[in-house]
C-alpha cells in the first residue's frame, strides 16, 4: 500500500501527459481547417482588437455643466412696449444643464379672485341647470351668466383666453441669444480631468468666437438659431408653439496618445418629435407652461398669468475612454486562441461523419482498450490488455 501511494505521487510529479495526433492528409478537410482559422484570426484582429479595441480598459467620466444665456429681447401687444432680458425668458434661474428659453406667450393681466363668467365656447348654457358646481374642470358657481351664455366661475377673473396663439411669435428676437456652455468632466479610473474649455481657448478667444461646426468647433458660445438649425427644426415654427432640443457634448477619447487631444464634440438633436411631421399629424403640438407673478393693489391680492411658450434644452454629456490595458489584451487574446478550437470541432465532425473514409479515420483516431483487473490482493494489482481495431 506505501509503495502504490508512493508510485502514485511520484507520477504526479515526475510525468507529463500529451494528447496524441493524428496527421490526415485530406485536401477538403485541409482547406476547412485553414478557411475556419483564418476566419477566426479576422475576427480577432478585425472585430476585438480594431473595432471593439479589446486591447484597452474603459471608463465613463463624472462631471458637471453650467450654462448662461445672454441676449435682450423685445415685444410690442396692443401698443405696449417691453424688453425682456435673461431674468424674464430663462426657466429655472441660469446655470442648469436642462432649461427653458421662453420665445412666445400669453399673457392675462390684474387677475383676482372672485367670480366671473367661462370663455365663449367654453361651458355655454342656457340656464343655471346646466352649470351645475364641480361637473366640469373649474369650480362652478352653478350660475348662468345671460350677458355670455356662459356658466359663472370661482376662479382668477379675468379668466385666461388662450384660443388664439400669437404668430408670429411674440420673441422672434430670441434667434440671436446665445448660450455659453462650461463643462467639465473627470475620468477617475485614468485620473484624468478635462473642460471644454481646451488648450487655445482663453478670455480673448471666447470674447469674438461663435461656435460653427467646421469654422469653430470649439467654441463654447452658441447662437439659439443656430442650435435650432442643425437639430433639423424651423425656429418660427417651434418657436411659435415650443419644443424640445438636445444638445450632446461627446467626449470619445483615446489616452494611449496625448491627452490634448482628448476634446469634446457638439451635435444637437431634436427631442420632441419628429420636424419633418406637420402640425396635424402630432397628437400633441408644443411646449409650454404657467407661471404668474402675484402682487398687492388696493389691499387686494392680483397676479399677472403667463403662459409661456418655449424651447427646452437637455444638454447631455456622453463620455468614454480608453487606455491600453495588459489584462483585457491577454483576455482577448486567450478568447480568441480558445475560439480557434471551433477548426478542430468542425474539422473532426467532417472526418468521422461526413467522408467516405470516416470508419477508417475513427479508428486511427481513437485507441479502444479492454481493462481486465485481477483480485486487489494479489502482488500483481491489475493488468490491462490494449487491443487495438484494425
Amino acid at each position: 500500500m506505501k509503495n502504490q501511494i508512493t508510485n502514485a505521487i511520484s507520477d504526479f510529479f515526475f510525468e507529463y501527459e500529451t494528447p496524441r495526433q493524428v496527421l490526415v492528409r485530406n485536401r477538403r478537410v485541409g482547406v476547412v481547417c485553414r478557411i475556419i482559422q483564418l476566419g477566426v484570426l479576422a475576427y480577432i484582429i478585425g472585430w476585438v482588437f480594431i473595432y471593439e479595441k479589446g486591447y484597452q480598459s474603459t471608463d465613463i467620466a463624472v462631471g458637471s455643466v453650467f450654462t448662461k444665456m445672454k441676449g435682450v429681447g423685445y415685444s410690442s401687444m396692443n401698443g405696449t412696449e417691453r424688453i425682456w432680458d435673461v431674468a424674464d425668458y430663462v426657466f429655472p434661474s441660469q446655470g442648469d444643464a436642462s432649461f427653458v428659453v421662453m420665445t412666445n406667450y400669453i399673457i392675462t393681466e390684474g387677475q383676482k379672485m372672485g367670480k366671473c363668467p367661462e370663455l365663449h365656447g367654453k361651458h355655454n348654457c342656457s340656464s343655471s341647470a346646466d352649470c351645475e358646481g364641480g361637473s366640469f374642470k373649474r369650480q362652478m358657481t352653478g350660475e348662468c351668466v345671460n350677458e355670455t351664455k356662459t356658466c359663472q366661475v370661482l376662479a382668477w377673473c379675468p379668466v385666461e383666453d388662450d384660443l388664439v396663439i400669437p404668430d408670429p411669435p411674440m420673441l422672434m428676437s430670441a434667434e440671436n441669444y446665445t448660450l455659453f456652455i462650461k463643462n467639465s468632466v473627470t475620468f477617475p479610473l485614468f485620473g484624468v480631468s478635462r473642460s471644454n474649455l481646451v488648450e487655445g481657448i482663453d478670455a480673448g478667444y471666447i470674447s469674438k468666437c461663435l461656435y460653427h461646426p467646421e469654422s469653430a468647433p470649439l467654441c463654447p458660445i452658441f447662437r439659439l438659431g443656430d442650435i435650432v438649425k442643425q437639430s433639423g427644426f424651423n425656429f418660427e415654427t417651434i418657436a411659435t408653439v415650443g419644443g424640445a432640443i438636445g444638445i450632446v457634448v461627446d467626449w470619445t477619447c483615446n489616452f494611449d496618445v496625448a491627452v490634448t487631444h482628448c476634446k469634446p464634440k457638439y451635435t444637437f438633436h431634436g427631442l420632441y418629435g419628429n420636424p419633418a411631421e406637420t402640425d396635424k399629424a402630432r397628437a400633441s403640438v408644443g411646449y409650454n407652461f404657467r407661471y404668474a407673478k402675484h402682487y398687492m393693489e388696493d389691499k387686494i391680492q392680483k397676479r399677472t398669468l403667463l403662459k409661456v411658450f418655449g424651447i427646452r434644452f437637455d444638454i447631455i454629456v456622453q463620455s468614454l475612454a480608453r487606455k491600453f490595458d495588459i489584462i483585457p489584451t491577454l483576455t482577448a487574446i486567450g478568447s480568441g486562441v480558445g475560439i480557434f478550437g471551433v477548426a478542430t470541432v468542425v474539422c473532426d465532425l467532417v472526418l468521422l461523419y461526413l467522408l467516405p473514409k470516416r470508419a477508417f479515420y475513427k479508428n486511427m483516431k481513437f485507441k479502444y482498450t479492454d481493462t481486465h483487473t485481477q483480485d486487489p490482493d494479489s502482488e500483481a494489482g491489475s493488468t490491462e490488455t490494449e487491443v487495438s481495431k484494425k
